[in-house]
C-alpha cells in the first residue's frame, strides 16, 4: 500500500475513536453500566458493545464492498429507526428494574416531638456484580453494538467506496474503524461507570438518582430520534 494509503486507513482508528462519542452511543452504554457495581466489567460493556459494532460493520462491507450490494436510503432509515426504539426499551428497562428496586412502607418516626407515621423508602443497591455470568452480561451490549453499527454502516460504506481503491482496502478501513470504535467505547464506559460504581454503598440515595437519570434520559433521547427520523427525515412517507 502507498504511504496515502496507510494514512488514510490509520485515520480509520482516529475517526473510529471519535465515532464512540456520538450521543446514542454514549446514552445507550451509560444505560447498560449504570446496572453495574464493577469497573472491570464496566469496562467490558465498552468492548462487547466495539465487538457488536465492529461485527456489524464487517457483515454489511462485505455485503456491499465486495458483492456490490447497495443499501437503499429508506431501510439506513429503518436501521437509524432501530437505534431510536432501544433507546426507549433500555431506558424503560432501566427505569423498571429502579422502580422494583424502591421499598416503599410506613415509618415509625420521633425527632424531639410526638410520634407521627409517614411513608419511608429504603433503596436496594443494583444487583451485585458476581449475579450474573460475564456470557450474559456479554449479551446486551454485544446486541446493542450490532444495532448501532447497522445504524451507521450506510454512510460509512459510502465514504468508504468514494475514497479508497479496492473492496479490500475497504474492509481493512472498516476493521481499523471498528477497533478505534471499540478502544473508545471501551474507554468511555470505564470513565462513565465511575460515578455509579463510587456512589453505590455510600450515596445510595444519590446512586438511585443518577440512575434513574440515565434510563430517562435514554428514554427521552430515543423519542426524539424516533419522531426526527419518523417525520423530518421522512422514514414513512
Amino acid at each position: 500500500m502507498s504511504p496515502s494509503l496507510v494514512v488514510a486507513i490509520s485515520l480509520g482508528f482516529v475517526l473510529g475513536l471519535k465515532h464512540a462519542l456520538d450521543a446514542d452511543h454514549l446514552i445507550a452504554v451509560s444505560t447498560i453500566v449504570s446496572e453495574q457495581r464493577n469497573l472491570w466489567k464496566s469496562a467490558l460493556v465498552g468492548g462487547l458493545w466495539g465487538l457488536g459494532h465492529t461485527a456489524s460493520l464487517m457483515m454489511v462491507g462485505v455485503l456491499v464492498l465486495v458483492l456490490r450490494l447497495s443499501i437503499p436510503a429508506k431501510v439506513a432509515l429503518s436501521f437509524e429507526f432501530s437505534v431510536a426504539l432501544m433507546l426507549i426499551l433500555l431506558g424503560a428497562h432501566a427505569l423498571s428494574k429502579f422502580r422494583r428496586g424502591e421499598h416503599l412502607h410506613l415509618h415509625a418516626h420521633q425527632e424531639g416531638g410526638p410520634l407521627h407515621v409517614h411513608f419511608h423508602s429504603h433503596l436496594k443497591a443494583p444487583d451485585a456484580a458476581g449475579s450474573h455470568h460475564s456470557v450474559n452480561l456479554g449479551k446486551k451490549p454485544f446486541w446493542v453494538g450490532m444495532v448501532h453499527g447497522l445504524a451507521g454502516s450506510a454512510a460509512l460504506t459510502l465514504l468508504v467506496l468514494t475514497t479508497l481503491p479496492s473492496p479490500l482496502h475497504g474492509l481493512i478501513y472498516m476493521f481499523v474503524f471498528g477497533v478505534g470504535s471499540m478502544a473508545g467505547m471501551l474507554v468511555m464506559s470505564t470513565a462513565i461507570s465511575l460515578p455509579f460504581i463510587f456512589t453505590v454503598r455510600r450515596f445510595d440515595r444519590f446512586n438511585h438518582q443518577i440512575r434513574l437519570l440515565a434510563g430517562t434520559m435514554s428514554v427521552l433521547f430515543g423519542c426524539f430520534l424516533a419522531y426526527h427520523i419518523a417525520f423530518v427525515e421522512r422514514l414513512f412517507r
